[in-house]
């Protein structure tokens, strides 16, 4: 197949929807093979909280692949929890998916990104400021965005890029929000017009540009965290999705 990135190959994690889904879309329009996961559908079935997930992710890709040019880590968990409605379940699996998996899923998949390779995190507007409803997971995101800078250093000598996008308030099936009901949804949708600069919600498709273009064509930037967010950035005081 011809594109501007045939015969790249690419594996995002939780990429059967939403962003994950348009990056894939992207990718494979100009020529890229992308192997998607999810928890319950795509080219293979991974729970991040689960290393033995990763372990079989790991050998399915060496297997399908070999090795691949674009690791994107896009899986993530979200509810709206003011601080008194955590609950020590739901910390868990917030800091389980973004952080604790997010670490596992690179460490397992780093050495089959080839030696010039790229990996790209999904963050948030919310891994800065504050946001009454996400405390929890605005802090696994920040984590998680901690982890962009430590493995760009730690993977510079195989000239191996890591950045992360970190999206506002993006046009989504579920808006990055467990269990979010339809009047929540429209609520934050308004919200979301309100708060943000340009007056509108991102596409999916714009968060998928600025991926690809960390992973191909910001060749000489490595632990940057990309905004792609309306202009919100650090103005946040209200719940964003990722």
């Amino acid at each position: 197949m011809s594109g501007r990135y045939a015969g790249r190959t690419a594996v995002i994690l939780g990429g059967t929807h939403g962003m994950g889904e348009a990056t894939a879309a992207l990718l494979r329009a100009e020529g890229a093979s992308a192997l998607v996961t999810g928890r319950r559908a795509g080219d293979v079935h991974v729970d991040l909280t689960r290393l033995a997930d990763l372990d079989a992710l790991a050998e399915a890709v060496r297997e399908r692949f070999g090795q691949i040019d674009l690791l994107h880590v896009n899986a993530g968990y979200a509810q709206l929890e003011p601080p008194e409605a955590v609950t020590e379940s739901s910390y868990d699996r917030t800091f389980d998916v973004n952080t604790k998996g997010a670490f596992f899923a690179v460490q397992k998949l780093a050495p089959l990104v080839r030696d010039g390779g790229a990996i790209v995190f999904t963050s948030s507007v919310a891994d800065q400021g504050g946001s009454p409803e996400m405390i929890v997971y605005g802090a696994a995101k920040a984590a998680a965005r901690s982890m962009v800078a430590g493995f760009a250093a730690a993977l510079a000598p195989r000239g191996i890029r890591v950045n992360a996008v970190s999206p506002g308030f993006i046009d989504t099936p579920s808006y990055g929000i467990e269990g979010i009901s339809d009047e929540d949804r429209a609520a934050f949708h308004a919200v979301g017009d309100a708060v943000t600069p340009m007056r509108r919600h991102g596409t999916a498709e714009e968060v998928a540009r600025a991926v690809v273009f960390l992973a191909f064509e910001a060749t000489f930037t490595t632990g940057a965290r990309l905004a792609v967010d309306g202009g919100l950035g650090e103005a946040l005081d209200v719940p964003a999705a990722a």
